[in-house]
């Protein structure tokens, strides 16, 4: 498997000698953010390689990735002749969704050299590390997919299988192209009401007719996972007020409320104040309509929570945990995070 080129932004090129050292990962179904973090907080370099598909690629391929991308992208940040590189490795990963399979990632991860301390988790903890004011919360996650956990303050972890509709999950980008394409095919061909969501098809893929397109994604002439492509038209016809749009958003609201409740109730935090930290680029759009449903929902299903929108990517959350790792000060913490939020090129 080819990782796409890695894009590397070093920092000061400061030397890293004398400093420990995080490599922090966030892997992506899209993309691969990994940063060099020294133990005071500063981002020694960045870059950004290939999806991160341990599922379908295997670990050791997926893993190919990011390593691709620490000796090509990132070596100008490292002294000469340091092995193993890396103090400690922060992976936070798409397709990390069991323990068992954060223990196969952490194998490899180990079986690299990359560093003597390896953790991986799933990356919805790198959300809640990036959002939360504190080490605990609970963090829902929608992007392609839709995922959340929970941490209590004395360490307790909430979590879902988080398997697609085999194990009871709806939504995220992905699965509301497919169910828009569902209800715009049924309309194309009078199987199903009217709805906006046939204009909306065929304007982003550019196509005729709504059956062009399912049958360009059955030859595979289409990538079928670029039908997440479609969410952000879905909100726009929701919002004009189209019943078949606004039923799937209502839903996702529904869905990422039920999430965050479940996990809140069985850490024991629904009658308490406690952050909720929504993440994924739908919610990070922050669409008027959706956050208007979701601030709803909440009110009734878990009035004691408190909304936050993470303003920084995952990666940080993945850094700031390796810092945690490392016993870092909350000065190295809030260093790493102010570079962030002015913008880390990638």
């Amino acid at each position: 498997m080819n990782s796409a080129p890695a894009n590397s932004a070093p920092a000061n090129g400061a030397p890293a000698a004398g400093r420990r050292l995080v490599l922090a990962v966030d892997g992506g179904n899209s993309k691969t953010d990994v940063a060099v973090v020294a133990d005071d907080g500063e981002v020694l370099a960045t870059a950004r390689s290939g999806p991160f598909l341990p599922q379908s690629a295997g670990v050791a391929a997926a893993v190919d990735v990011i390593e691709r991308a620490v000796t090509d992208a990132l070596r100008e940040a490292l002294p000469p002749g340091r092995h193993p590189p890396f103090d400690h490795v922060a992976a936070y990963l798409a397709g990390a969704d069991l323990p068992v399979e954060e223990e196969a990632l952490a194998r490899e991860f180990s079986a690299r050299g990359l560093a003597p301390d390896v953790v991986v988790r799933n990356d919805t903890f790198a959300l809640l590390r990036a959002g939360a004011s504190a080490a605990w919360g609970v963090a829902v996650v929608c992007g392609a997919g839709i995922n959340a956990v929970g941490v209590s303050p004395t360490g307790e972890v909430a979590r879902f299988p988080a398997l697609g509709r085999i194990s009871g999950d709806w939504g995220g980008g992905q699965v509301i192209g497919e169910d828009a394409l569902w209800h715009a095919a049924r309309a194309e061909d009078g199987r199903g009401p009217a709805t906006a969501l046939v204009d909306v098809v065929r304007a982003h893929f550019g196509v005729h007719t709504v059956e062009e397109l399912v049958l360009d994604l059955h030859f595979d002439r289409v990538p079928y996972g670029g039908l997440h492509e479609l969410a952000p038209g879905v909100l726009a016809a929701a919002a004009g007020g189209d019943a078949v749009a606004l039923g799937l958003v209502e839903r996702l609201a529904g869905e990422v409320t039920i999430m965050a409740q479940v996990c809140l109730r069985r850490l024991g935090l629904l009658e308490t104040p406690a952050e909720v930290v929504l993440g994924g680029g739908v919610l990070r759009a922050r669409d008027p309509l959706l956050t208007s449903l979701l601030e709803h929902g909440f009110a009734a299903a878990a009035p004691h929570a408190e909304i936050v929108v993470a303003d920084v990517p995952p990666i940080v959350g993945a850094a700031l945990s390796g810092l945690d790792r490392l016993g870092a000060t909350e000065a190295a913490g809030s260093r790493l995070r102010a570079r962030y939020e002015e913008g880390v090129p990638a």
